[in-house]
């Protein structure tokens, strides 16, 4: 049986971040990542952002990120099919067996299929590189495309397509792009630039169903309209994978259950990114599926592996880049909350404060205003000592 002091279960951003945190403490320990992608871990944002935008962004200095340099090694299209918790080893898809002293469940999320439709050539539900790379043979073929999601992976996609030759619909089940987010005048200048950029936009629909034939894909919209094109693309977002927790008989919520410092109700399992429900300092009980905690999170997981025992104290933000657009946030964005706007010009460079209930500071986006989430961050940790009427001004645009 192979055995590794430390094991890793995916290989994402959060592996490559752990087994560089590892190495901070331990410099010779074993460290083993078994993957169901058939790549070494990469920056996954790329894959809906710069590769579309930026043509001097190559793969090997810029996505791929070497986690070799590590001394890790691989086991790359290969699924955990189980822990065994008392022989501390797993079993994989092609039945073997490996052992390890500690274990890192960062198996994240599958990306959410379309309904009626089996994931092919031509029907991507977009998560892996190997999914960028059909979706860039196809863009570059100048083909007709339809993006189905409005949140941030559909938003990037389309820019990303329609800028690359690609003609684009973009099918999206709020009444206007972005309105699950943003507020009202916001998100109808958000979906302006989507038109101005030549692309379709379908709001206020869902897929009903969807049939793939010779000549590309046909989706039934529930309005009962339809859409042909060359490809479609769903960008739903996750389920995230916590079966393997389930059957190992580990705590599971909304993700798994992890302590403060990212270990599970097993000592020797800990568990990190988008896959982990955890305690934040400032904003509670969550589960997060963005880059900046895969990464800091993996960090810190994997120092926690080394014996470090340390809390994650990082509260993690999410960022988009459409266009010539970019905008951050930190805590909850979601047009459900009372927000409070504040505009150094209208709708292009701002700070837009999300309030609880309790009128306290929920969230904070930050468009077109870079380099400013820390003092989001301190917003939110400071909520209860701030009124609505204080906040502009607050952090400057």
């Amino acid at each position: 049986m192979t055995a590794h002091r430390y094991l890793i279960v995916g290989g994402g951003m959060v592996a490559d971040s752990a087994a560089r945190g590892i190495r901070e403490l331990d410099t010779d320990g074993s460290i083993g990542i078994i993957s169901e992608d058939v790549d070494r871990p990469y920056a996954r944002p790329a894959l809906s952002k710069k590769l579309w935008t930026d043509p001097d962004f190559s793969w090997d200095e810029k996505v791929d990120l070497h986690t070799e340099e590590t001394g890790a090694t691989f086991a790359l299209g290969t699924r955990v099919t189980a822990i065994d918790r008392d022989g501390k080893s797993v079993t994989t898809s092609d039945g073997k067996t490996v052992g390890y002293e500690h274990l890192l469940i960062a198996t994240g999320g599958h990306p959410r299929d379309l309904p009626g439709l089996v994931p092919s050539d031509r029907v991507l539900a977009f998560r892996s590189a190997a999914d960028y790379r059909t979706l860039r043979r196809h863009a570059d073929a100048g083909a007709s495309v339809v993006v189905v999601g409005g949140g941030y992976i559909g938003t990037e996609l389309a820019a990303g397509l329609v800028q690359n030759g690609a003609r684009v619909t973009l099918v999206t089940p709020d009444e206007v792009l972005g309105g699950n987010m943003f507020p009202e005048g916001l998100a109808s200048a958000f979906q302006q630039r989507f038109a101005a950029a030549g692309i379709e936009v379908r709001t206020g629909r869902r897929v009903d169903s969807g049939e793939e034939a010779a000549d590309g894909v046909t989706l039934t919209l529930d309005d009962g309209s339809t859409l042909h094109a060359d490809v479609v693309v769903a960008g739903l977002g996750i389920e995230p994978a916590t079966q393997l927790a389930v059957d190992a008989g580990l705590r599971v919520d909304d993700g798994v259950v992890v302590s403060e410092t990212l270990s599970t109700d097993d000592p020797s399992v800990l568990a990190a990114g988008d896959v982990a429900e955890y305690p934040d300092r400032i904003l509670g009980t969550r589960r997060v599926e963005h880059v900046d905690n895969a990464k800091a999170q993996g960090r810190q997981a994997g120092r926690n592996l080394a014996g470090a025992g340390e809390p994650y104290t990082h509260t993690p933000m999410f960022y988009s880049n459409v266009f010539d657009l970019g905008y951050e946030a930190v805590g909850v964005v979601s047009s459900a909350l009372r927000t409070v706007e504040d505009w150094a010009e209208p709708h292009e460079r701002g700070v837009v404060y999300y309030l609880a209930d309790d009128d306290t500071v929920a969230g904070v986006l930050l468009w077109n205003v870079p380099d400013k989430t820390d003092e989001a961050r301190k917003v939110l940790a400071e909520a209860h000592a701030r009124t609505p009427d204080t906040l502009p001004g607050t952090i400057t645009a």
